[in-house]
């Protein structure tokens, strides 16, 4: 498979959006109702909050492309930008999604092997993410990974209070 990763600008931002709410419905709307969806969809992911996120300089997006399609992005967070204090050696993947068609073929994979890369060129000596409590597919993939449930916090779906574990890996 033909797969590159290519780091977010501002030229990017429709593009973001669109895959943004294409992979955040498509994961979650069976499990929550279409009120709540609307809502977050509408607070996460309008252009003002993703161009305000791009210009973060201690949040980065990346496309992963396969055969030149955008199949998936992520999105990690360094610094203050992280969504819990986990300090300076910690680097966070806030958004972890790939396209429906595209998943089960070893993206997942390159995109966090990407990420640790990465978070070694910074000097980190930790990854985390918060993953839905009832997402067992995706914690199943993590703990794959080497990822361990650390810890949880809230996560709020429009108005409906949902825990997130907290799973972390150490880097060598």
């Amino acid at each position: 498979m033909n797969v590159k990763v290519k780091k977010c600008n501002r030229e990017d931002l429709e593009i973001l959006q669109k895959i943004s709410i294409e992979t955040f419905n498509d994961t979650f709307k069976d499990q929550n109702s279409p009120e709540n969806m609307k809502a977050y969809l509408e607070k996460a992911f309008n252009l003002i909050q993703l161009e305000k996120e791009l210009s973060n300089v201690s949040s980065e997006f990346f496309f992963v492309y396969v055969r030149n399609e955008v199949a998936g992005y992520i999105k990690v967070n360094t610094n203050e930008a992280q969504s819990e204090e986990m300090g300076d050696e910690a680097l966070e993947i806030e958004r972890i999604y790939i396209k429906n068609q595209y998943q089960k073929h070893g993206l997942g994979k390159y995109m966090l092997n990407h990420t640790m890369d990465m978070a070694r060129e910074k000097n980190k000596r930790k990854i985390w993410l918060g993953v839905w409590e009832k997402n067992e597919n995706a914690i199943a993939f993590y703990k794959k990974m080497g990822f361990a449930q650390t810890a949880a916090h809230a996560f709020y779906m429009g108005d409906d209070k949902q825990t997130d574990f907290i799973m972390t890996k150490t880097l060598l």
